[in-house]
């Protein structure tokens, strides 16, 4: 192989998206010609088909998100439409105006303006890991589509309508989970009105993308589609590399007078840098003064991989009392990388020491099914929102080949030289054939009580058996074989002190199987959370507002160390995390629209031999954001709206295992975006500009690994030109 200079390096990988490309510009044409004719529906008349109430209140809730930065209600709290003043939990729900305006590319830039989230281990940024109160990581169950579980890659597609967070513990709710809380992706969904749109977008990292979205009813039956496709290819902001991204997503609904059924599908396939970030120079305890843009591995650091996500759904009133709910959905993610990964290096020098790593035929998939019953009924005086039902989940994770090639010292990170490092081909037996495979049933019961006007006691039950397994190597060898079961509860409170004004206080719990691929250093006993929250809320027809106590305690605290070249997992006793919280969002008056937040979350690890005393990794104890957005009404000849705003985090820590703390400094990021709204021929054309990290802001958002963590980079200054028509 030629040896590449340090200057950027093209090499953008292509996918298999022609039939995607073909298939969106067939679906133009024939929305062109009149698709709204084609179904028989350019003059539909709406009431002639009676649409069942919950599906009548989900419709409503959506058209108002994509009206205003407020929510009013939320499913992730108590799989149920509750208003979030009635809810006895945090809960911060990122609306599709936010979206639109904001224009997000991941999931964790979507939901950074929200208390108490942040960007945690996204494996060199090539999967999902949310932190919320200072616990979270990649692959660990705590993000769902439609409130069931996903193990795609990427969950922020273009088919997302909103994003719902719950903090706190949740496997009430949920099952398996950390006691940090979960976040719900809510897709878009058919539509009874039609609605077409094709957007474009160009990125001053160079490349962009399009996308065209339409939806509509089908006849006069009750039958509705949706169709979204989407192209991404743009450059990444390092000094090489390119993001590559297809995606295809039919969907269909169909709203009887008691029954509602759908079915979605959605196929992604993506291309993009296996990027670790820099490094910690662990002389100075400072990252390494190098360019941000200069990258520490090689052009071959690449995840490519496909993934689906199909979900069936049918709700039925079987009276005015009780409503049937079934649902399934199985989520998929396939993929293969290659990486030259860092080791160690000699700070005096410049000297780097990396190794080749690859897996080859990884892939991870979920089943889950529910099935439950929702009433709404009174005993005696008592009004019961009453919630019983069972849930399966199957997740397994395996992977084939991993690749393990010999340390090399060919690499200076003061003059790097690009090209001379193979890729990795030597597969290492030992570590091939991971796997992990979890099973869980359990039955649920919830029960909201209104006691009066202004009294609402909450309270649930679950059981859960599990079992997991987990191992590695040829031959396989064990890492754990766990069979157990836990109940788990949940109460809380709530006292309208006002109708728009509430306070509220609960307990809840978690937990999770603790198991390790890699042979466990000791007995492995269950995670397990326990919470304590208080807080007051306040709701009008235009703010949203939350203010939240809580204290957190994990005990059997999983933990990797360095076993040689390897990684070995052992329990660090129990961590707490502790804070308050505070978020208001909504209109201020008719121009004015805000986003604000502020976390104030204390971690540390309580028992631990080595770690006692630490903060628990990549957590800011304070977190404040603000955004502020105007509509100036009709200028010239269309509407415009600009918005600005900003985000601060204090430093941070981040410990290398055997006890040295390492900081990363504060940061303050600001962004801004103006969209001008007019009409063309009769139909709206929406021409916007987002100016992303306007400071161009040196900052660091997450990390990974032992000994001399990796450290993410925040990305530059961008700015995003955006063009929408609706037709």
């Amino acid at each position: 192989m030629t040896a590449l200079s340090a200057s950027r390096v093209c090499a953008r990988p292509v996918l298999r998206s022609a039939p995607l490309l073909g298939l969106c510009s067939a679906t133009a044409l024939l929305c062109s010609l009149g698709l709204s004719t084609w179904v028989g529906a350019e003059e539909m008349q709406l009431d002639a088909v009676n649409i069942d109430a919950s599906s009548q209140a989900d419709i409503s809730e959506t058209e108002h998100s994509r009206s205003s930065y407020q929510a009013r209600k939320s499913t992730v709290a108590t799989r149920t439409e509750s208003p979030l003043l009635e809810t006895p939990a945090t809960v911060n729900v990122v609306t599709n105006r936010v979206i639109e305006d904001r224009q997000p590319s991941s999931l964790d830039e979507a939901i950074n303006a929200v208390s108490g989230v942040k960007q945690g281990n996204t494996l060199g940024g090539t999967q999902d890991a949310i932190q919320k109160r200072g616990f979270g990581t990649n692959r660990d169950n705590s993000i769902m589509r439609d409130g069931m579980q996903s193990v795609q890659a990427r969950n922020f597609t273009p088919t997302t309508e909103r994003i719902e967070v719950l903090k706190g513990p949740a496997s009430m709710l949920y099952g398996v989970q950390d006691p940090g809380g979960v976040i719900n992706v809510v897709t878009k969904k058919p539509q009874w009105v039609d609605a077409h749109s094709i957007s474009v977008f160009g990125s001053s990292f160079g490349g962009g993308g399009e996308q065209i979205d339409l939806t509509g009813p089908i006849g006069t039956n009750g039958l509705a589609y949706r169709f979204i496709a989407d192209k991404q290819n743009y450059d990444y902001w390092r000094n090489f590399g390119s993001i590559d991204q297809s995606v295809i997503a039919p969907s269909l609904a169909w709203y009887g007078d008691d029954t509602t059924v759908s079915v979605a599908y959605e196929h992604m396939e993506y291309s993009v840098p296996f990027d670790r970030g820099t490094q910690i120079n662990t002389t100075t305890g400072k990252v390494l003064d190098i360019p941000r843009k200069r990258r520490l591995d090689e052009p071959f650091n690449v995840t490519t991989g496909r993934s689906d996500s199909l979900d069936l759904r049918m709700d039925h009133r079987l009276n005015d009392d009780w409503t049937l709910r079934t649902g399934y959905a199985y989520s998929r993610n396939y993929y293969n990388d290659y990486q030259s990964r860092f080791m160690s290096a000699v700070f005096t020098t410049g000297a780097v020491t990396r190794r080749g790593d690859a897996t080859r035929d990884a892939e991870q998939f979920a089943h889950t099914a529910t099935l439950n019953a929702l009433g709404n009924l009174y005993w005696g005086d008592v009004r019961h929102e009453l919630l019983i039902g069972a849930d399966y989940m199957k997740n397994d994770r395996e992977l084939g080949d991993l690749y393990r090639s010999p340390n090399k010292t060919d690499f200076n990170y003061n003059d790097p030289v690009y090209g001379v490092t193979p890729k990795p081909s030597a597969v290492s037996a030992p570590n091939s054939d991971q796997i992990d495979h979890l099973r869980t049933h359990a039955f649920f019961v919830q029960d909201a009580m209104h006691l009066g006007e202004k009294w609402i006691f909450q309270a649930g039950l679950r059981y859960d058996a599990f079992d997991e397994l987990t191992g590695k190597g040829r031959p396989f060898i064990v890492g754990a074989d766990v069979k157990d079961s836990k109940v788990v509860p949940r109460v809380g409170l709530v006292y309208l002190i006002q109708p728009d004004w509430s306070v509220y206080g609960s307990y809840t719990e978690s937990f999770r199987p603790n198991t390790s691929i890699a042979t466990p250093i000791e007995s492995l006993p269950p995670e397990e959370g326990k919470s304590y929250e208080i807080g007051t809320k306040f709701q009008n027809d235009a703010i949203t507002a939350t203010v939240a106590l809580f204290n957190i305690n994990k005990k059997n605290v999983q933990t990797s160390e360095p076993c040689g070249r390897e990684t070995c997992t052992r329990v660090s006793g129990e961590v707490r995390s502790r804070g308050l919280e505070a978020d208001i969002t909504g209109q201020l008056n008719e121009v004015w629209s805000l986003t604000g937040s502020y976390a104030y979350t204390d971690t540390e690890v309580l028992k631990d031999p080595v770690l006692k005393g630490e903060p628990l990794d990549g957590v800011s104890k304070h977190t404040g954001a603000l955004y502020l957005t105007r509509d100036f009404g009709h200028v010239g000849v269309g509407d415009l709206r600009a918005g600005a705003g900003a985000r601060f985090a204090s430093r941070w820590g981040v410990n290398d295992g055997a006890g040295k703390e390492y900081y990363l400094p504060s940061s303050k990021v600001a962004d801004a975006f103006v969209s001008y709204k007019m009409k063309l021929d009769e139909r709206d054309l929406t021409l916007q500009l987002n100016l992303k990290n306007m400071f161009d802001e040196k900052y660091y958002t997450s990390s990974s690994g032992l000994g001399s963590p990796a450290i993410a980079i925040g990305e530059p200054r961008q700015l995003v030109a955006r063009a929408r028509l609706d037709f």
